[in-house]
């Protein structure tokens, strides 16, 4: 009821909503409500920035009952379809950091991961800010140049209001073929450059090698992805 208390599920909603950049007013108009009850509950509940859904839905609660508060809910995954929570999330922050120490960024790394790492197909922004424990903002920024590049994709969840973020099932061959692309850009600024400086000189004869160098690794690559489609044809 548009009178009514906001539910888990409108929170979840809510959350949804600010993490794809949506004002309030279109926020509300998707749950059926004022505007006025959308910023307050955002107000209330550490803006923009710091909603979760969770954190809201118990805050309220616990206003609702004056009494003291009780423990946070267990975060999503705690479980970890049975396996060990510990060595999962060791798994994760592993994985992580292997991916930040090659130039990826944190926020991007940690979405991949929790991805990579779950059972399930997909999840919503609102399931990454409440299993990450960061806010659907940061989420937002990360799911953006994962999408450019090829690496997640959205899909409307069959019932419900809301996206959810998939690995795109060719994400190896395509992370490598990218990489291969940027090779072969460099092979060629290379060879321009061996003939603006003149392959005579130290600076020419160095880029020379350099983009002969490029140009073979580009090669290899390429081979590397025609023989994984060979041996597996329905990928």
């Amino acid at each position: 009821m548009p009178g009514g208390r906001l539910t888990q599920r409108d929170r979840e909603d809510i959350a949804e909503g600010l993490a794809e950049g949506l004002g309030y007013t279109e926020i509300a108009r998707r749950l059926g409500r004022p505007t006025s009850t959308v910023s307050r509950e955002v107000a209330r509940n550490g803006g923009p920035e710091r909603y979760r859904a969770d954190r809201a839905q118990r805050a309220t609660g616990q206003r609702a009952r004056r009494c003291r508060p009780t423990p946070p809910a267990p975060r999503p995954g705690d479980l970890d379809d049975g396996r060990d929570a510990q060595v999962v999330r060791a798994l994760e922050e592993r994985f992580t950091e292997q991916m930040v120490q090659t130039g990826f960024p944190r926020m991007m790394a940690r979405v991949l991961v929790s991805l990579f790492t779950s059972d399930t197909k997909g999840r919503t922004a609102a399931e990454l800010a409440q299993r990450l424990q960061v806010s659907p903002g940061s989420i937002s920024k990360a799911i953006q140049p994962l999408e450019h590049i090829g690496l997640l994709r959205r899909e409307r969840a069959a019932r419900g209001r809301r996206d959810r973020y998939l690995l795109d099932r060719h994400l190896g061959v395509h992370a490598w073929t990218t990489n291969a692309q940027s090779i072969l850009l460099w092979a060629q600024e290379a060879r321009h450059g061996a003939e603006v400086l003149g392959v005579d000189t130290p600076a020419g004869a160095r880029m020379a090698e350099m983009a002969q160098f490029l140009d073979l690794a580009h090669r290899g690559m390429m081979t590397t992805v025609e023989h994984w489609l060979r041996r597996h044809p329905r990928r």
